[in-house]
Order: structure tokens, then C-alpha cells, then sequence
């Protein structure tokens, strides 16, 4: 027997294993135990509801002290939609025998106790169902203190059940923050658009849903970029219905920048490629779908489509999926506009540097450029190969201090200056000199280097090298022998001084030899340990021995890039190899030939 000291005693008792209980059904011992003990009880049962009168859980213990009942069921009874309850808890008496089995499944334990006279409660635990808890009393019971008792229980109930969603809100809370950290980072480690895109989807799954698809908004409409799923088997129908069903294409080019996420399910995925067996078919739960736009920078970049088979209670919510959306969005604009930036940069680049180099009877030419700056400005090193009046080739590179808009105009100044003034004929000195004053003329406030090398064939069958430098590294000489030789030079930059004039060096090349022409991005590529690549560039330059000059100037860039654990220099080459073919007595220039086969 239980009286009211004792019963605050349990109470209290219930209040504390309410605020550890991870699941309302840990309370039902410290429940029933205390009712059973109340003057008059002889049986508790417990019921669990749907919001659409479906039984999903019973249990009953009597006083026999045999363990209790318990009945886990789906069983879908709608005449018991008359007890559910629409706010507050309602109390309900009445005798056993008047109990309705439609309305009453616990009638089968309560009618045990025959005579007895049934005191009940109906309460909400969310809006997606609603409990209830009676006891069997008989003729002795005070049915009123019953009925406070049931009260007292179920605000316990209640407050557990409302202290475990809170909690489980707070840990999805916690996890979703902590996804859409990972994810943050995930997609801002790339700068690759389609990489990116990649990155969203398998992000996406299974942590959020159990398929993904990205679409990039693009002039034409949605462009499917990226699919994901659980199960690779879906994965290859999701694709497919992502590149081209026309359910999915129309519903995705209806939304617009001020869409939040979009749910559908049921009979709203009637003639999509979600309902039934499909891309995300064959799962025990019902297929959900979402769509979420993607928007940045006040424009629609596309859009992220979830498929969902698991439980209602596993869905994200709208809010999260819009964050997830909006980090996505910024993510893959980023990527789109670093996109746009690189071919703007790579196409002013271009516009610096020649489209091809000449083409003439003896020699092999080639260069190599490598961007070195990741955050893709425009470079100042410039290189150019320049057929001369007299047959000679005269070839310069020259690097201009800095990067950006103003060392591209300066790059251009410098590589077109010096051409014309080659292509006229005028030696290297002078070329230098008046490249030095139009610098000076200009108000440049940035200096560059340069070197300017004229290579004329000679009747022995060597070449003669008249070289002129301002400031710039030496050109190294890949002999035939695999022997490295050094062309002598040397010169103050240029921009710095208004009178400035340079003078030439003189070197010969045999046939065999190259000649290689390079900026300070290369010898400047250094090694974790500080090691330059300069130190080991004669040793790596001879064992290229024997080799045509696109594999010099490729095969020096490549390792000149793995070498370098710091620095970030463009690196150009411009390497000539003179293979001794002479072109015959009075026989005119390749280019000269050229022009006039052209003019005919």
C-alpha cells in the first residue's frame, strides 16, 4: 500500500529517472510499480499512438506480480480517434464492462479485474501521436486520488518525453553544425569546378539523404553535373534520370532565387522518375524528395536534389538543408568565378607570350611556360624568337618585376619594343638601350630584366652568339658533349637609370649545341631545405644530352615544378638547338621564301 508520503517519494524518485531516460519506455517500472501499490489498483496499461489511431506499443502489468505484457503492433483502429486528445490530458471513467474493443485495446488485461471500473488518461507527446495510461480499480479505490495520481505520472511522461526530442534536437543540431563545418571545408578545398560538385554530392550521402543530385544552372536550362547514391546499382538510375527526364528538368527550371527547400512525396512524385521502382526505389520507407536552390551573389547557380527512403524523423529540416544549400552555392560560385578568372588570365597570357615560334632551316626551337602564382594573376615573364633581316634569329626573355594588371602592361611594352626593333635589324645593345628609355618615358614604377641573344650561322658551320643582358641570369649552353657552358653577360636592369647602354658577348655554338634561355623561376625553385634549383640545374641540363629542345625546355619546367617545395615564379624557357644543316649559297631565309610563296 501506497500512501501520499510514499507516492512523493516515488514521484520523486520518477523525476529523477525521467531527466536521465534516453526513451519513455526506461520509466514504466518506476510507473506501474508505485500505481499497482495504490489502495485498490489491480492493473496499468500503457498505449502508444499514431496520429492516425494506429496502436503501436502496449503494455499491462497486474498485481499477480507476473511479468508484464507487451505488445509491439501496428494495428490501425480508428474508432479510438475518439480519445485522442487535442490539447490537454483528458480523464476518462468508466466500468470495465462498458469498455468498447474498438475504442479500448487495453480492455483485454482491465477486464481481469471483473466489476472493476476503469480510470484513464489520454495525453499528446508531439504532434505525430499521443499516449495513454489506465488503471483497473475496484469498489475501495479513491478513484478521485487515482485520477491525481494518473495526472502527476503523465506530466512526468510528458516532460521525458519532451526533455528527449529537446536533447535529440540539440545532438542533430550539433551534428548538422558539425556536418556543415566538414562540408565547408570539403568544398572550399577545391577550386575545381567540377571537383567541387563532386565534393557537395558525397558529402550529401548517406549523412543527409541516400541520393544526391547537383545540377549547374547554365543559358540552356539545368545541366546534371553530379550524382550519388547508397547503392551504386540507384546511382547509374539516378544519373540517367538526372542528364534527361523531363519531369525533373521541368520541376528544377521553376525554381527561382527565392526558393526555400521544396519536399515532395506521395502523389506529388506521380510521373517522376522517384515514384515507385526507380533511381531510389526498392527501400522499406516511402520515397522523399527535396530540391534546394543554389544562390550567390544574388543570382541562381543551380540546384541540389535529396532523395529520402528512411524515416519521417531523419528527414533534415528546411533550415538546415538551406544552409547546406547556401555553403554549397558559395562553394561552387567560388569555383565558377576562380573558373572564369583562370581562362581570362591563361587567355592575357597567351596574348603576351608568341602564338608559335619561326620555323627555320638548322634550327630546333622551343619554350615552356608555367604559371607559378595560385592566385592566378597575370606573370611578367615574357620570351620571343625574331627572324632578322640578314637570316639571323634573335631571341629574348625577360621577366618583369612583380605580377598583375601593371607588369602585363609592362610585359607587353617590353616583348613588343624589343621585336620591332630586332625585326629591323638593330643589335641587341641598342634594343636594350631604347627599351630602357621608352621605360623611363613611360613613368614605369616597376623594373624588369632582360637578355637578347642574336644567333647567325657562320660558312664553318658553327654559330655566332652575340648576347646583351640587363640583369638577368646567364644563359646555360648544353654542349654536345654534354658539357655545361656559361654565355657570358651582364647589364644593369632596365627601368632604373634614364642613360643606361649595354654592352655585347660574344660565344659560338657547334653543331649539337642548345643554347637555353631562361627566367629566375627556375633557378629560384627551392627544395623544403632551402637547396635552390640553380645548384643542381647544370647536372639535370647534361643529362639531357642528345635531346630535341621541346624535351630540354619541357623536361627542365617539369622538374624545376617537383623540385620546388616554396616559391611560386612563373618559370618560361626558350631553348634553340643548332642541328649544322647550312641552307645553300645564296639560298634566302625560311620566313623570306615563305612570305613570297604567299604573295604569288
Amino acid at each position: 500500500m501506497v500512501d501520499d508520503d510514499t507516492w512523493s517519494g516515488a514521484l520523486h524518485r520518477l523525476w529523477q529517472a525521467a531527466s536521465r531516460a534516453e526513451e519513455v519506455a526506461a520509466l514504466a517500472d518506476d510507473i506501474y510499480a508505485p500505481l499497482l501499490a495504490t489502495p485498490g489498483v489491480h492493473h496499468v496499461v500503457g498505449t502508444r499512438w499514431d496520429e492516425d489511431a494506429t496502436l503501436r506499443y502496449m503494455r499491462a502489468l497486474g498485481t499477480d506480480g507476473e511479468a508484464p505484457v507487451i505488445v509491439a503492433t501496428a494495428r490501425s483502429m480508428p474508432g479510438a480517434a475518439v480519445r485522442e486528445p487535442d490539447g490537454e490530458p483528458v480523464v476518462t471513467r468508466a466500468s470495465v464492462d462498458e469498455l468498447d474493443d474498438a475504442v479500448w485495446p487495453e480492455a483485454e488485461f482491465l477486464r481481469q479485474s471483473p466489476g472493476a471500473s476503469v480510470v484513464g488518461c489520454t495525453f499528446r507527446l508531439d504532434r505525430s501521436g499521443w499516449a495513454g495510461l489506465s488503471v483497473a480499480v475496484d469498489a475501495s479505490a479513491d478513484t478521485e486520488g487515482v485520477a491525481r495520481r494518473l495526472a502527476q505520472a503523465v506530466d512526468v511522461i510528458v516532460a521525458c518525453h519532451t526533455g528527449i526530442l529537446q536533447r535529440g534536437r540539440e545532438a542533430r543540431r550539433g551534428a548538422d553544425d558539425a556536418l556543415l563545418a566538414e562540408a565547408s571545408l570539403q568544398m572550399d578545398s577545391s577550386l575545381d569546378v567540377e571537383d567541387t560538385l563532386r565534393r557537395v554530392a558525397r558529402i550529401a550521402v548517406p549523412a543527409v539523404a541516400d541520393g544526391c543530385l547537383v545540377h549547374l544552372l547554365r543559358k540552356g536550362g539545368p545541366e546534371f553535373v553530379a550524382a550519388t547514391h547508397v547503392a551504386v546499382q540507384q546511382q547509374r538510375a539516378l544519373e540517367a534520370a538526372g542528364r534527361d527526364d523531363p519531369w525533373l528538368s521541368a520541376l528544377l527550371a521553376q525554381r527561382d532565387d527565392g526558393d526555400q527547400a521544396l519536399f515532395l512525396s506521395g502523389a506529388a512524385l506521380d510521373g517522376s522518375p522517384f515514384a515507385g521502382p526507380g533511381p531510389a526505389g526498392g527501400g522499406r520507407h516511402p520515397t522523399v524528395v527535396s530540391v534546394s536552390t543554389l544562390h550567390a551573389r544574388g543570382r541562381v547557380v543551380g540546384s541540389i536534389t535529396f532523395v529520402y527512403q528512411r524515416p519521417e524523423d531523419r528527414l533534415p529540416d528546411s533550415a538546415f538543408l538551406d544552409s547546406l544549400a547556401t555553403r554549397a552555392a558559395l562553394a561552387i560560385d567560388n569555383a565558377l568565378l576562380y573558373e572564369l578568372r583562370r581562362h581570362a588570365v591563361l587567355s592575357l597570357q597567351e596574348h603576351l607570350l608568341p602564338s608559335r615560334l619561326p620555323a627555320a632551316a638548322g634550327w630546333d626551337l622551343s619554350a615552356s611556360y608555367e604559371v607559378g602564382d595560385p592566385m592566378l594573376d597575370v606573370g611578367g615573364d615574357f620570351y620571343d624568337a625574331v627572324p632578322r633581316p640578314d637570316g639571323s634569329i634573335a631571341l629574348l626573355i625577360g621577366d618583369v618585376c612583380g605580377r598583375g594588371a601593371e607588369a602585363a602592361a609592362l610585359t607587353g611594352l617590353a616583348r613588343h619594343t624589343l621585336r620591332t626593333l630586332l625585326e629591323e635589324g638593330t643589335d641587341p645593345g641598342t634594343a636594350l638601350s631604347r627599351l630602357n628609355r621608352a621605360l623611363r618615358q613611360e613613368g614605369a614604377s616597376r623594373f624588369l630584366t632582360a637578355v637578347v641573344v642574336t644567333m647567325t650561322p657562320q660558312a664553318d658551320g658553327t654559330v655566332l652568339l652575340t648576347t646583351c643582358s640587363a640583369g638577368h641570369p646567364r644563359p646555360l649552353v648544353l654542349r654536345a658533349d654534354g658539357s655545361i657552358g656559361e654565355v657570358v653577360s651582364g647589364g644593369l636592369l632596365l627601368g632604373i637609370l634614364d642613360d643606361v647602354s649595354y654592352e655585347s658577348h660574344e660565344d659560338f655554338l657547334a653543331p649539337g649545341d642548345t643554347l637555353v634561355l631562361f627566367t629566375d623561376g627556375l633557378t629560384e625553385s627551392r627544395e623544403a631545405d632551402g637547396t635552390y634549383f640553380e645548384s643542381v640545374l647544370p647536372g639535370r641540363l647534361s643529362a639531357l644530352r642528345g635531346s630535341d629542345a621541346a624535351q630540354v625546355a619541357e623536361s627542365l619546367a617539369r622538374q624545376a615544378r617537383a623540385f620546388r617545395a616554396s616559391g611560386q615564379d612563373d618559370i618560361a624557357l626558350l631553348v634553340a638547338r643548332w642541328n649544322g644543316i647550312m641552307p645553300s649559297d645564296g639560298l634566302l631565309p625560311l620566313e623570306t621564301l615563305l612570305e613570297q610563296a604567299a604573295l604569288r
